[in-house]
């Protein structure tokens, strides 16, 4: 049988244990493939974590035939009302940068 004092410390351990379990990323990920086509071969690698109220963040990067690399960032977060806000850039061999960003809505 527990004393008052144990029961305490038992409740503090689950209660610290549950607002950890919730800070902790929810996933993390990272990948990495190539691909042969008729123009040579594309190597490959992705990474991304989603985190409990912080949204998800992911970035790749790819090299071609030619040793050009494309590198992406992007994320997406729940604002609270329904809505998801993303943006992310892609950056192309040459230097030139397309950026995307917008709302995403229920209604």
């Amino acid at each position: 049988m527990m004393n008052a004092t144990t029961r305490l410390l038992v409740a503090g351990a689950f209660a610290a244990a549950a607002v950890a379990m919730t800070a902790a990323p929810a996933s993390a990920w990272t990948r990495s493939s190539s691909v042969t086509t008729a123009r040579g071969t594309y190597t490959g690698s992705a990474s991304g974590k989603c985190a409990y109220g912080a949204g998800c963040q992911r970035g790749s990067s790819w090299t071609g035939p030619n040793g050009g690399t494309v590198n992406h960032q992007g994320s997406a977060y729940a604002t609270g009302n329904g809505a998801i806000n993303y943006g992310g850039s892609t950056t192309g061999p040459n230097g030139g940068t397309v950026s995307r960003s917008g709302t995403i809505s229920r209604y």
